[in-house]
């Protein structure tokens, strides 16, 4: 343990400290907070303790205060510190204000980052940070390094902080909500991408901008930064590098970065020289947008891995769960679960990784984003468009709105929920049918996150 974790620990005795919700980090954190003597106040929309289902049994056993119900935030009042949920908006009235009045308003990513003995790898994107993020860890362990993987995946670093190494490897996806008020920026900074996203929460496409760019702003000379050639808002993200720069693209060719040639061989090119990682035929990963996240894990460990640990990572690895995640073929019928497809952005991709027409499922809660991008691929890419959940209605307007729906014979359907859309798709789909989960929206109309979305589908595929 560092002299400045310890000092932080002993900072935390009798420290008046407010959680705020008990999500996967927040939970690690509030059992470290309490074996640190602080007195910990957890707030939270939920009624009671006993809302907190399996988790409510260990909340009675921790000496903890709660403040629970409608007027949770009532507990944010006289507070010392207070530990900010992801999910939950920076700007609330509450917290300005508990801010205002001397309250330190952190989270569980800021504290870790402050603390952190080892470098820190960090990805943020609208789409495809989980895949790149998680693509950079095996390659570093593939190299040999001792790998701490965290952040947006799920798993809180903070309390494992004591067990690292200095010659370790934190590799840690962030999202807006973390970025949005994070003041320090890592040795190693990926930005895949930036399209309109989770406008449902930030006040404007600027303050969305603004939140990924922190994970630059705060680097140095000697840090190293990754960008996104095709993609305006990280291209003009090279005024914020403080470091060296590199970029990737599969449609370009860069002269320091990741390239995909013209033979399909996706490669790494740095002062004149070019070094061919791997063929893209050889990729196990599904999709063209897959190679772009390759690229970019390649340039985020040059220099740490050496490239034949790099090309057999790349044909390898078999992707993320949720990702064009492959459920089962039945009856010739392929199905494919695509629940982390939550912005338009993110569909289009899915329909460009197949050869053929699609069976798509779509349909979930409102993030502010508009459909009209994704109307003229749907009608290009899909076969059958099957619409459940919120926004059903404001897809299917889209749609028919689009140039060349009347004329595309792409039939629309409804569902009431995910189990008849499930139904529906194999009712319609024949031998050499591809049927994918799709939903370009949010999950939070039925489901608590895209994941508790994309296993139900997958329980109701294999159960067919």
């Amino acid at each position: 343990m560092t002299a400045e974790i310890e000092s932080f620990y002993q900072s935390l005795a009798k420290k008046r400290v407010a959680f705020i919700g008990t999500g996967v980090t927040n939970q690690a954190c509030i059992e470290l907070f309490c074996r640190c003597g602080a007195d910990v106040t957890l707030c939270d929309k939920k009624p009671d303790v006993d809302a907190f289902g399996p988790y409510a049994a260990r909340l009675k056993e921790l000496d903890i205060h709660f403040s629970l119900g409608e007027q949770y935030l009532d507990g944010l009042a006289g507070q010392e510190m207070i530990m900010r949920t992801p999910g939950f908006e920076y700007y609330t009235p509450q917290l300005v204000a508990a801010k205002a009045s001397g309250a330190e308003v952190t989270s569980e990513m800021e504290l870790f980052f402050r603390l952190c003995p080892c470098p820190i790898v960090a990805v943020t994107g609208s789409d495809g940070k989980t895949t790149t993020t998680t693509l950079i860890a095996e390659m570093l362990k593939a190299a040999g390094y001792t790998v701490h993987l965290g952040g947006n995946l799920g798993r809180a670093l903070l309390p494992v902080a004591e067990t690292m190494g200095a010659e370790d490897i934190a590799v840690v996806e962030l999202s807006s909500f973390q970025l949005i008020s994070m003041r320090q920026s890592p040795h190693i900074a990926v930005v895949t991408n930036v399209t309109p996203n989770h406008l449902d929460h930030h006040k404007d496409m600027q303050e969305y901008i603004d939140a990924k760019r922190n994970i630059l702003l705060y680097q140095r000379p000697g840090d190293f930064a990754v960008l996104g050639w095709e993609n305006d808002v990280t291209r003009a993200m090279r005024a914020d590098v403080k470091g060296s720069l590199q970029w990737f693209t599969r449609k370009s060719v860069v002269a320091d970065g990741g390239f995909l040639r013209e033979d399909g061989t996706l490669c790494l090119a740095a002062g004149g020289e070019v070094l061919p990682i791997v063929h893209k035929s050889e990729v196990a990963l599904r999709g063209e947008h897959n190679l772009e996240n390759l690229l970019a894990a390649f340039c985020a460990v040059r220099g740490l891995v050496p490239a034949e640990k790099m090309a057999q990572v790349a044909r390898t690895f078999p992707g993320v769960e949720h990702r064009i995640e492959p459920v089962r073929t039945r009856g010739g019928v392929q199905w494919f679960n695509d629940s982390i497809a939550t912005s338009p952005t993110r569909v289009i991709a899915g329909l460009h990784a197949f050869t053929q027409k699609l069976i798509v499922i779509a349909g979930g809660s409102d993030k502010g984003i508009s459909f009209a991008p994704l109307a003229p691929e749907l009608i290009a890419h899909a076969k059958a468009l099957i619409l459940t959940g919120a926004t059903a209605q404001r897809i299917e307007d889209a749609v028919r709105a689009a140039p060349g729906f009347a004329g595309s014979g792409l039939a629309i359907l409804r569902a009431a929920d995910m189990a008849e859309a499930v139904h529906l798709a194999d009712d319609i789909a024949q031998a050499g049918d591809i049927v994918s989960l799709s939903p370009a929206c949010a999950s939070f109309d039925r489901y608590p996150n895209f994941e508790a979305r994309g296993r139900h589908y997958k329980d109701l595929v294999n159960a067919l």
